[in-house]
């Protein structure tokens, strides 16, 4: 079968396939990524990784720890818990970046961590924006972080891929950060939701590096995995002048140059020369399967305000000056739009002209070496000479933290990457996002504004929806404890959308003593009240689409598998219910052939039936045989077998240091 971009990417970086197993979307890999970072949040991975038994790293190369959300905080309390993980870091080994040395993202990508070609993972979600240089980049949750820290490895299920095609030429004025929020504000019903996304099309040649990361960014507000670009000229041409810049820079400040052979461990010709040499291993097979096909074009976008409290509300700046809304805050802060290029943008806007009275604008580079650059060229001391008030090199206000928070009552305008409601202050405030420029010139101006005069026009977009083929596929090696089949009553739940609340009820998720047997008796319990008295141990579950929507509880998943349920079957899941489940040993298979069949034989009158169907599931040969029908399912693969027979995620990792 034939491969995307994301698809090859993984197959480099999935370990114990099968003899010829060529990976696709919906299979569940083993992966060992070339790197994982961790920031702040450090410190609560550390009991994580004690508590599972480990003590060293598998490879402290593979780690990277970066301090870039709280920098603002000097207590005694925030410094106390930096030097804990800057001696941890010490004690283990690894890559460690102290806090005002910038934001880990941007690190990643200044530092050669994000490599074109590879699969980088970091807990945080805004790990997609190593996309823009041809990464996979991908957020994880802290327990992966500690399996990885521990074994070098954690399981990734393969979400499928949306091709995104970029057509025509940018006008004057607009930039990456008005692509992607024209994208999340047309395309804004979940198109794209827990999907990985290739960007391709003519338009990519008009993308520099800098907004490429800004789209690949914000494919996160989208409701993307990750969004990654080709490594084309571009991307080289970028690598090479990263190079020269370390080269004049000297190596001061790296970290892993263990060899010390005054050539930087990540970025150099050498690596550059290989990556050049394997470019045609990146391209996409031209009968790949995409889930998805979406095309805009770069010619109808303006520059776009997204807002107020959701980035997939959007108002072009023509129709946004009409309304004459006063802003009492402006930021150019985070790790979508403070690097260089942005800096200047704004610079160019400003130089010669003050900020408007009543307002406070708020700057922040991305790294402590974009403030040098931008130094360097007079933009950082135009933005100041204008009356922007600077912070340091760090996350802040984007998330709520640190000096310039918006208060109740306030409006504010920010080229950051989330405008949700309380994320920058006061629940009571109204918060929008804008390119650079847009807010600069808004903070001179005292309201949302831009110097933009080229006439309107309709974006110019599509979508098409490409139907899954069935994989062929032969028989599954079947390890020792998992079962090669298994039978059970189906149970049908038909309705989508079914949220963790509905399968276990909030008011019990922090009842600290609930054994499993007080989960099993209250599961479901907000969905339907009869599914307690018509469910049976070893029966299946078959729900409908976007199953487990909602809160990350993991209880909602445990709580079927405590119930007796041997495992869901549904039309779609939620990528993070399924991934708790899976963390927890317990199986969810997405077979929208027999929901369908379900709805039409059982109907959607009732909320739960008790159909009296047995069905067969054929793990060997990746199949589920009703009476009546046979469906294709995904090959549940190793990784996912071990994960099962052991009770999960934790368990394998003590597993594997057992061994």
């Amino acid at each position: 079968m034939s491969q995307n971009l994301i698809e090859k990417i993984v197959q480099k970086f999935a370990v114990g396939l099968d003899e010829n197993q060529l990976v696709n979307s919906g299979d569940i890999v083993s992966i060992r990524p070339a790197y994982v970072m961790t920031h702040d949040n450090t410190g609560a991975v550390i009991p994580k990784f004690k508590g599972i038994g480990a003590t060293k790293f598998d490879n402290p190369r593979q780690v990277v720890h970066t301090l870039d959300h709280n920098i603002q905080d000097k207590s005694e309390a925030n410094q106390a818990k930096y030097a804990k993980i800057e001696a941890f870091s010490k004690e283990m080994g690894n890559d460690f970046y102290p806090a005002g040395r910038g934001i880990g993202h941007q690190i990643m990508c200044e530092e050669g961590y994000a490599w074109p070609g590879t699969m980088v993972v970091a807990s945080d979600s805004h790990s997609n924006m190593y996309g823009g240089l041809g990464v996979l980049g991908t957020p994880i949750v802290r327990t992966d972080a500690a399996a990885i820290w521990a074994t070098g490895r954690t399981w990734w299920q393969i979400p499928p891929v949306a091709k995104v095609e970029l057509k025509g030429k940018l006008q004057e004025g607009v930039v990456g950060k008005d692509v992607i929020i024209a994208l999340c504000g047309h395309f804004n019903s979940d198109e794209v939701l827990n999907h990985m996304i290739e960007f391709v099309g003519d338009g990519i040649a008009e993308l520099n590096i800098d907004q490429r990361l800004t789209i690949a960014n914000m494919t996160t507000e989208w409701g993307a995995l990750g969004g990654v670009f080709p490594i084309d000229e571009v991307a080289i041409n970028w690598l090479k002048g990263r190079v020269k810049f370390i080269a004049d820079r000297g190596l001061a400040g790296v970290p892993s140059d263990v060899d010390g052979d005054g050539e930087h461990p990540r970025l150099n010709a050498g690596r550059i020369a290989e990556l050049e040499k394997n470019l045609a291993s990146f391209q996409p097979d031209s009968d790949a399967h995409y889930a998805k096909e979406l095309t805009i074009d770069l010619s109808t976008i303006e520059p776009h305000i997204s807002g107020p409290n959701h980035v997939k509300t959007m108002t072009s700046i023509t129709d946004m000056k009409k309304r004459d809304l006063k802003i009492n805050k402006a930021y150019l802060v985070s790790c979508v739009n403070s690097r260089v290029d942005d800096i200047a943008e704004a610079a160019e806007v400003v130089r010669g002209k003050k900020i408007a009275d009543g307002v406070e604008f708020y700057i922040a580079a991305a790294s402590d070496e974009v403030q040098a650059e931008s130094e360097k060229h007079g933009d950082w001391q135009a933005l100041i000479e204008a009356g922007a008030t600077p912070l340091p090199p760090g996350c802040g206000p984007c998330i709520g933290l640190g000096a310039g928070l918006l208060e109740a009552g306030e409006v504010g305008i920010s080229a950051t990457n989330r405008n949700f409601k309380g994320r920058m202050g006061s629940k009571e405030a109204e918060a929008y996002l804008a390119s650079p420029a847009v807010v600069a010139y808004s903070a001179i101006s005292g309201k949302i504004d831009f110097d933009w005069e080229v006439n309107t026009q309709q974006i110019k977009a599509e979508i098409k929806t490409n139907p899954k083929p069935d994989k062929e596929a032969g028989e599954v090696a079947v390890i020792k404890g998992f079962p090669e089949s298994i039978e059970g009553n189906l149970i049908w739940c038909h309705q989508d959308n079914l949220n963790t609340d509905g399968i276990y009820p909030g008011k019990y998720t922090y009842v600290d003593d609930f054994k499993p047997e007080d989960q099993a008796k209250v599961v479901m319990e907000n969905y339907d009240p009869e599914f307690a008295n018509m469910v049976n141990e070893g029966d299946i579950l078959v729900g409908g689409y976007n199953f487990g929507t909602g809160s990350s509880r993991e209880q909602a998943a445990t709580a079927l598998k405590h119930r007796g349920i041997q495992l869901v079957i549904a039309g779609s899941a939620s990528q993070t219910y399924s991934r708790n489940a899976l963390n927890n040993g317990f199986l969810v298979l997405e077979v929208p052939g027999l929901v369908e069949y379900s709805k039409e034989k059982f109907g959607t009158e009732k909320l739960s039936v008790a159909t009296g169907i047995k069905v067969k599931i054929d793990f060997k040969n990746s199949k589920i045989v009703t009476p009546e029908k046979e469906f294709t399912i995904n090959p549940i693969g190793t990784a996912a077998q071990e994960l099962v027979v052991v009770g999960g995620l934790e368990n394998w990792v003590k597993s594997k240091l057992g061994n």
